[in-house]
């Protein structure tokens, strides 16, 4: 596995591990359709929540977040209507980024709910 790789599941680690403290119920990771992905699928009370897991090693070249594009919104919008469909649910969802900038082992968290 190369670097780019491994920075990335760390960062799924620990987005998974920040949801569960703050009570998401996580129902997949790395849930796929078509040729598209969602990092994480979770429940926060009556909310499904999709998640885009975006994990650097540092902010030379800006911030995560920065690096989602309209392509990307619109690719999780579409898995999301079909993991909706799928699997029968007619809930609320949101869509939310976390951003992970691991300085020296210890991660810079960045939450940002309902983004698009």
């Amino acid at each position: 596995m190369n670097k780019a790789h491994e920075i990335g599941r760390q960062g799924e680690a620990i987005a998974l591990h920040f949801l569960a403290c703050k009570k998401h119920n996580i129902l997949e990771r790395n849930w796929r359709w078509q040729k598209a992905e969602i990092d994480i699928i979770s429940q926060d009370e009556k909310t499904l929540v999709f998640v885009e897991v975006k994990t650097r090693s540092t902010e030379r070249y800006g911030q995560p977040k920065e690096f989602i594009s309209l392509r990307k919104e619109a690719l999780m919008k579409e898995t999301a209507e079909a993991y909706l469909e799928i699997n029968e649910l007619e809930l609320e969802v949101c869509f939310d980024i976390i951003s992970i900038v691991l300085k020296n082992g210890t991660p810079k968290i960045e939450h940002l709910e309902n983004v698009f």
